[in-house]
């Protein structure tokens, strides 16, 4: 009996489709069988009625088979490839290993600096995103400080607040009475607008460059230094949206550009102000008023005592007020001030008394009038208008007046220079200074270098001298 598994319609198993007996040994392919299946003889002796499951296999794994190709070990190479692939050297050790750390920087098994290497691949990996979010953070301060963002951010008054401060300059490019300068002039008002605008674009601040030359604002008069009291008006009306006016003269020089107005002063204007002028009074000044009819405010030595009240800051010398470098707010108390102030009737009668013309004219005011004690406060001079030893020098230096290097003060004001001292002198020495103080590293370390150069050159010459 057949041992094929499959049903069949014969008698003893055995397929009935003579397809499967066909022997394709012999065709070409490009040519029909001649004989008729069931005419075709197998191997074996058996006929294509009566293949048999084992018969038919066997037939078919020579017909899907590839009987040109053999993989017996026919050949020397064939039968002796394991013993020949043994005898070869080998030159790398844990190859399939390496195999599996393919695509790293090392294998486990390497030199030290490959461990290393792997080892800061590996950390590195795992702290992927951290060190994702520290070069974002990076990049961010970067590009905010390389490129003009940091200055929009610092001059939007809802950020910064660098538009609501006005730096006002006193140049008097026109030459003044005699419409003359000489070399030394032009380079201090050169060096002191440049000092002036470097310190504003840096910090977002408004910088308003007014002509101080002579103008015939009435027919009887020629008010050169009282001008100062009419630009602030006009630079009120050119910038509504600022609140507070800076005045700097020309000879003065901004020592410390890294510091902001903000920061020096007005982020806490309690704390850097004083109301009392009893704290530093050269001008021996009766406060307050004894007068029993005035208000609380006019009676109190500081005012209401509220920083919000204060609309003008000024800094006092040895001989008093100093508007050199004073600092103005936007209010309705200011409006009635400047108008006071500019008053042609008080200047017409007093201009001959007073030295010092607007600064005189404020101190007068001063004294006379209550209501301008209640708005006003003083500064320490060092914190807005240091000056050099030649000013108030007369009694030596005064440590609440004199610029000192090693406290990095604020601004310098040369005042007074041009009776008797080098005004060109003073501000290049304290613009070299100012230079040397606001080195970058880079620029200490190439000075250093250089430093270093110069004394071993030095020291040869000094032998050679001696000898």
């Amino acid at each position: 009996m057949s041992l094929s598994r499959s049903p069949s319609p014969n008698k003893g198993g055995g397929w009935s489709s003579p397809g499967l007996a066909t022997n394709f040994d012999n065709l070409s392919g490009r040519s029909t069988p001649r004989k008729g299946y069931g005419e075709i003889q197998m191997n074996g002796g058996v006929d294509g009625n009566d293949a048999s499951w084992a018969t038919a296999k066997r037939r078919s794994d020579q017909v899907n088979g590839y009987p040109s190709f053999s993989t017996r070990n026919n050949g020397f190479f064939s039968r002796h490839a394991r013993q020949i692939s043994r005898s070869l050297p080998s030159f790398v050790k844990g190859a399939e290993k390496e195999k599996l750390g393919r695509g790293r920087w090392y294998s486990k098994n390497g030199s030290r600096p490959g461990r290393i290497l792997g080892f800061l691949g590996r950390t590195l990996w795992r702290l992927r995103l951290r060190l994702l979010v520290v070069i974002s953070f990076i990049l961010a301060v970067i590009i905010f400080y390389v490129t003009p963002m940091h200055r929009a951010y610092r001059k939007a008054s809802m950020l910064g607040g660098g538009s609501k401060f006005v730096i006002i300059l006193a140049a008097n490019q026109g030459g003044g009475v005699m419409e003359w300068k000489g070399p030394r002039e032009w380079a201090i008002e050169r060096d002191s607008v440049k000092n002036k605008k470097k310190y504003a674009k840096k910090w977002g601040y408004n910088l308003e460059i007014v002509d101080m030359s002579t103008k015939k604002r009435y027919a009887h008069e020629w008010r050169e230094s009282w001008e100062k009291v009419d630009t602030i008006r006009n630079c009120m009306r050119k910038y509504p949206q600022a609140q507070w006016f800076w005045w700097l003269d020309l000879n003065t020089f901004v020592m410390e550009p890294s510091y902001s107005l903000q920061k020096q002063v007005f982020n806490n204007l309690a704390a850097n102000t004083y109301r009392d002028i009893n704290i530093y009074n050269p001008l021996h000044i009766a406060h307050p008023f004894n007068n029993s009819q005035l208000d609380p405010d006019s009676l109190s030595p500081v005012g209401d005592g509220k920083p919000s009240s204060i609309d003008l800051i000024i800094p006092q010398d040895c001989a008093g007020f100093n508007l050199g470098s004073f600092f103005i707010r936007r209010s309705t108390w200011t409006d009635r001030l400047l108008d006071i102030w500019w008053d042609p009737v008080g200047y017409e009668q007093k201009h001959m008394e007073w030295e010092h013309k607007e600064q005189d004219a404020l101190e007068h005011l001063y004294i006379n009038q209550p209501w301008i004690r209640s708005h006003t406060a003083f500064i320490p001079q060092r914190k807005i208008n240091s000056f050099p030893a030649g000013a108030c020098g007369d009694h030596g230096e005064d440590p609440r007046i004199h610029y000192k290097e090693a406290d990095r003060d604020f601004v310098v004001n040369m005042a007074g220079c041009e009776w008797g001292r080098d005004c060109w002198g003073e501000m290049y020495n304290f613009r070299e200074l100012s230079n040397k103080l606001n080195r970058t590293p880079w620029e200490k370390f190439k000075d250093g270098i250089s430093d270093r150069i110069k004394a071993m050159k030095a020291k040869p010459e000094k032998q050679e001298g001696k000898s």
